[in-house]
């Protein structure tokens, strides 16, 4: 029984910490600058966490009950805080209102599970053991959830899927609290029976889950949109109005069809011009190779480096035929080398010289991109 109670308490802490990220990266998506959306969010969650845990001590009797009920609580509003948070940002003018009320509300749901948890267990578990295992299993949970979160759950599922995904294993607890607990519980099938209408809910989210993501972002955009893409740094989307192609990261326009090539023949060619014999030409950003397409055109070039963080952006620029049609097919080119890498630590270990170098990162919304 110890060992199940300690992985109950393993997946608590992963999903506390999920609906965590996901409002710190929901909001850096939608609103920009995700220093102060990240600072701001975790904030309030433990301030909520820490109101959460004061609050247990006024819960009395009945805690396997009430530890079921906060459990089914925490799926309903984490799992479907992204969905909710989505269309409160397409439809209201209320978004952050509606963020950080669903940031309190985990959060303070969240702070109360561990307590009541400890308080159900102190009379089957020594003292000293109790805490230390309930304090590990909590922070490897939280260690696993970290993990997972950029690496498979953001690039995979999405961040409406991955926070109804981990309500359902809250509801997964609470449920299996029920025969764990069965004993002490005074009407276990009805308990089971709340346990199964919102696993219900949840699993009937998930299947929606794509038409609440489309649903939120038709209203975002004016146009019609062609294509979408979550990957491990950002969300790609494409738009396309008669022969208008425009490309946003993370809802921030980067570039209309109709008019980039002003920018990126003034980011290359009053600098290349003056280079008549340029041979290696380094390109930092630009993961869409339309800086690549105007260095091209030089016969001199004989080899282009372009260092990129997000291997899907330059793989999509480079496969998708309306995008490569966009860039000329430049990042097909056999002059053309793609590094995915952080072009700012790639630059620290490369021993490579170049000719000329274009720097195209994106507008300067964070510090994160505009560090030395």
């Amino acid at each position: 029984m110890s060992t199940a109670l300690f992985i109950s308490v393993f997946l608590i802490a992963a999903c506390g910490l999920i609906y965590e990220l996901i409002a710190g990266t929901l909001a850096s998506y939608l609103l920009g600058d995700s220093v102060l959306q990240f600072s701001t969010v975790i904030g309030s969650y433990l301030f909520a966490m820490g109101i959460g845990s004061y609050l247990s001590r006024f819960i009395g009797g009945g805690l396997v009950a009430r530890f079921i009920s906060i459990e089914l609580m925490v799926g309903l509003v984490g799992g479907f805080s992204s969905s909710i948070l989505f269309l409160a940002f397409a439809y209201t003018e209320s978004f952050r209102f509606c963020l950080y009320a669903s940031v309190l509300a985990i959060g303070t749901l969240v702070g109360l599970e561990i307590p009541l948890l400890m308080r159900i267990l102190k009379d089957k578990i020594q003292f000293r053991d109790l805490v230390a295992n309930v304090l590990t299993f909590d922070y490897l949970g939280a260690l696993g959830a970290s993990l997972l979160f950029p690496l498979l759950l953001v690039p995979r599922l999405g961040l409406i899927r991955s926070a109804l995904l981990f309500g359902l294993l809250n509801a997964g607890v609470a449920l299996w609290s029920t025969f764990l607990f069965a004993a002490e519980i005074r009407r276990p099938v009805a308990q089971r029976l709340g346990c199964a209408a919102v696993i219900l809910a949840l699993l009937a989210g998930f299947s929606a889950a794509e038409r609440i993501n489309t649903m939120a972002e038709e209203s975002l955009y004016a146009d019609d949109i062609v294509l979408t893409r979550s990957t491990r740094y950002q969300r790609i989307v494409l738009t396309r109005w008669k022969d208008d192609l425009r490309l946003f990261l993370n809802s921030h326009l980067q570039f209309s069809s109709r008019d980039e090539y002003r920018y990126h023949e003034a980011l290359v060619h009053p600098g290349l011009a003056t280079l008549p014999g340029a041979r290696r030409v380094l390109v930092l950003g630009g993961g869409d190779g339309l800086a690549v397409r105007e260095i091209l055109r030089y016969p001199s070039v004989e080899q282009i480096t372009l260092v990129d963080l997000d291997a899907e952006m330059t793989t999509l620029f480079r496969d998708h035929a309306l995008l490569s049609r966009l860039n000329a097919g430049s990042l097909k080119d056999k002059r053309v080398h793609v590094v995915n890498a952080d072009a700012f630590v790639w630059l620290d270990t490369t021993t490579e010289q170049f000719d000329f170098v274009v720097v195209d990162f994106p507008d300067p919304t964070n510090f994160s991109l505009v560090r030395p």
